[in-house]
């Protein structure tokens, strides 16, 4: 029964690695979701402003 137990705690410490791993990574992915809407933001600001009152691109 020692030998079952042993597999059964690497098992679940597996399981508790890759979630942690599966967890870091979703936030990573959040995180740089968000860095990359605000420099996208920065960036639109330091635009300079038309001088058309109309849209040209249309």
């Amino acid at each position: 029964m020692d030998m079952m137990s042993s597999i059964a705690s690497m098992a679940t410490s597996y399981s508790q690695t890759q979630l942690a791993t599966d967890y870091s990574l979703a936030i990573t992915k959040k995180m740089m979701d968000t860095t990359e809407k605000l420099a996208l933001q920065e960036l639109e600001q330091m635009l300079p402003p038309s001088p058309y009152t109309f849209d040209v691109y249309a």
